[in-house]
């Protein structure tokens, strides 16, 4: 098994060395996985719990901090313009000004930044840094949506109703995330030794 040091600082996937049209691939790829995660759905007032946070970072740790962030827009756009791709198999841009909007928004920070977190060695190689990674990235999803929350219904509900319920699930979701891409990077990796 590799150890940190043979592991590219950015791992499983380094896109940016493949060609554009192999890129748009992967943004076509990432958009259908994160509308999956759409319609794994938990229901729950005001906002659902779904595996969107789990794709989000997935995607972020994978496809790195440019084009996760590409990657999670376009869903994103697709959802505005009304395709099913949100919470179970929402769209329409009135998602985006109401208790869900600050949550959405939120996802392009957490795939950034969990995408700059990998491309700086909190990858597949070193999965104590990419757990951490991944909850950081349902941290800010949780403050950034909690605070949009906020504004519509006030902070203490926004805490009770946008940030509690949902602690537990960002804590198994990241570690199930952390968990793939250490997988994925396994794979991966020994694909490479045996060439």
């Amino acid at each position: 098994m590799p150890n940190a040091t043979t592991i590219t600082p950015f791992s499983p996937l380094d896109l940016s060395r493949h060609s554009v049209a192999l890129q748009a691939l992967a943004v076509l790829i990432g958009t259908v996985l994160l509308a999956l995660s759409s319609y794994i759905e938990v229901p729950m007032v005001p906002v659902p719990m779904t595996m969107q946070t789990f794709a989000v970072t997935l995607v972020g740790a994978l496809y790195g901090w440019r084009l996760g962030i590409i990657t999670i827009s376009a869903w994103l756009l697709e959802g505005a313009a009304g395709l099913p791709v949100l919470a179970g198999g929402a769209g329409g841009l009135h998602h985006f000004s109401g208790p869900t909007g600050g949550y959405l928004v939120a996802f392009v920070v957490a795939g950034g930044l969990t995408g700059w977190l990998a491309e700086h060695g909190w990858n597949g190689g070193r999965p104590g840094l990419a757990l951490l990674s991944m909850l950081l990235g349902n941290a800010a999803c949780l403050a950034i949506g909690a605070a949009w929350l906020a504004v519509l219904i006030g902070p203490q509900q926004a805490i009770a109703h946008g940030v509690m319920p949902f602690l537990l699930g960002g804590l198994l979701k990241s570690a199930f995330a952390a968990a793939s891409l250490a997988a994925l990077t396994r794979i991966l990796s020994s694909r490479e030794v045996r060439r």
